[in-house]
């Protein structure tokens, strides 16, 4: 046993917004008051980008690890529930398809469904992927039911996420982390000083006053106050695969009740998004500032918009990419100071909980050990990549030829990582293994299908099956889906008869 080793006794995170908050509510339930003292630096001064309002199943996870009561939270944060992502135009103009959570088929059924697909539709076989899958089917119909509460039924099959406010979760973890010890320092740093050996000693704010740590959490946003300014971490800059630089967002009225997914509807350069909340929705447009500028990109985001603005819109340039060092000496960023990836597939929430989970898993003492900052920057890295070629996937199999935008995307050189996958798939529909629980099989089947790539083959092992029966047993799962959902209540009355937020106050400040 090392008796010269030293305990972290302090982490001070800088920022709050998301990052701060979920570092501040996850290493609060960690130590349980028992280890580090934590202390969040942020001011109200500093605005939030409030755009990562949707999230992936994952999140569910985070909020049980926190023991955080999933219809309270929901109710908190004036949110609703997510089966997966409304793709439009993006294979071509007029086409749509559906990114689903959870499974194909039923609950007992298939070993491997895509395959027994696959091979159905090499018989000429009529019926589409995604009326096997009970999210799609309940995002097309707009029924919701929890799945864990329809056990033996194709709603199983189905997972879920959330639409959230991120204010609002911010908020609410604010008082989770402090009800377990964290404190809250209203200020804005002005300098970082260091020690002799790079190490950050502590921050200074604008008032004088000096707050010193043995760990730093750099949650300062683009700005990258501690990693980039202070450090001088590099970045890896993934624009020439993903072009888009710019987003233009906006909160808007529902109209109508709000659905269960996140519509993510392709542009002339670029694409719009609406995420649907209790009492309004956000909405955006991401787009390439070479082929629009901002006053067009709002005049395409207002017309697409659905409801009445409730706030005024917000610019929000970025740089899509990843910092080459997400954990430097003993300083590690979070959230945007340590990369930015658009929002088209909801992986900055979970990014930011994988981040947290990865550095509780190789805690460090106050020396940091290089061998410990190098495989979680391995690791983390691993995660970007894997998110980066998911969504680079959306752009570079697209069949649109309406413009020089998405001609550069159809023709872009792929990162060798995501070319060799696509190839795999297209061999005989086998999906290489990722590396985290985001996006399974089922994920890249979806879009690939949904984006028209399609395999030359099914995979050998399908010619075992006797094909005989297995139209009549796939009507049969269809049918069986459709007949389920149906009984199922509308996503707008399972939302008002479990999840009712209380009275609208829609124009929180940006």
């Amino acid at each position: 046993m090392d008796e010269s080793r030293r305990p972290l006794k302090k982490i001070c995170i800088v920022g709050g917004g998301s990052a701060g908050w979920i570092a501040a509510a996850l290493m609060s339930e960690h130590f349980k008051g028992r280890l580090a003292e934590i202390e969040l630096v942020e001011s109200d001064d500093i605005g939030i980008v409030g755009v990562g309002e949707s999230t992936i199943p994952p999140f569910l996870q985070m909020l049980a690890r926190l023991g955080v009561n999933e219809q309270d939270f929901l109710k908190e944060v004036k949110g609703s529930f997510k089966l997966g992502i409304l793709f439009k135009d993006w294979k071509l103009k007029g086409e749509d398809y559906i990114h689903p959570f959870g499974r194909f088929g039923l609950p007992s059924d298939l070993e491997d469904f895509h395959q027994a697909w696959l091979r159905s539709q090499a018989e000429g076989y009529p019926r589409g992927l995604q009326e096997f899958a009970a999210a799609s089917v309940m995002i097309r119909q707009d029924r919701f039911m929890l799945p864990f509460k329809a056990p033996r039924t194709p709603v199983a099959n189905a997972a879920y996420a959330v639409h959230i406010d991120a204010r609002r979760m911010a908020q609410f973890l604010r008082r989770y982390s402090e009800a377990r010890g964290v404190t809250r320092t209203e200020g804005i740093v002005d300098q970082v000083a260091q020690r002799p050996d790079g190490f950050v000693e502590a921050v200074v704010l604008k008032d004088g006053r000096r707050i010193e740590a043995d760990f730093f959490i750099d949650c300062t946003g683009f700005r990258a106050l501690l990693i980039g300014k202070t450090l001088g971490v590099g970045y890896h800059d993934w624009s020439p695969w993903l072009m888009c630089n710019r987003a233009v967002a906006l909160q808007v009225t529902n109209p109508t009740p709000p659905g269960p997914y996140t519509l993510a509807h392709a542009q002339a350069h670029g694409w719009c998004w609406r995420i649907p909340l209790q009492e309004r929705s956000g909405a955006g447009y991401v787009f390439c500032d070479k082929h629009v500028s901002d006053d067009e990109a709002l005049a395409t985001l207002l017309a697409q918009a659905e409801g009445e603005p409730v706030v005024d819109p917000w610019v929000i340039p970025f740089r899509t990419g990843m910092r080459e060092e997400l954990w430097r000496k003993n300083v590690l960023s979070l959230g945007l100071a340590g990369g930015f990836i658009e929002p088209l597939e909801s992986t900055a929430l979970h990014l930011i909980y994988r981040g947290v989970d990865f550095f509780l898993r190789f805690m460090p003492d106050a020396d940091c050990d290089p061998n410990l900052i190098a495989e979680y920057n391995r690791r983390m890295t691993q995660d970007y990549e894997e998110i980066r070629d998911f969504v680079i996937l959306h752009y570079a199999t697209t069949q649109r030829d309406d413009n020089d935008f998405w001609r550069a995307c159809r023709d872009m050189e792929l990162p060798e990582s995501l070319q060799s996958k696509i190839d795999l798939f297209k061999t005989n529909g086998t999906v290489r293994e990722g590396v985290d629980l985001m996006f399974r099989d089922v994920s890249w089947q979806s879009v690939l299908e949904g984006m028209g790539v399609r395999p030359r083959a099914y995979h050998p092992f399908m010619d075992r099956m006797d094909y005989g029966p297995l139209p009549a047993h796939l009507d049969q799962v269809s049918a069986v889906i459709r007949r389920a959902v149906d009984g199922l209540p509308s996503h707008g009355d399972f939302l008002r008869d479990h999840c009712t937020a209380p009275t609208p106050d829609w124009r929180v400040p940006v």
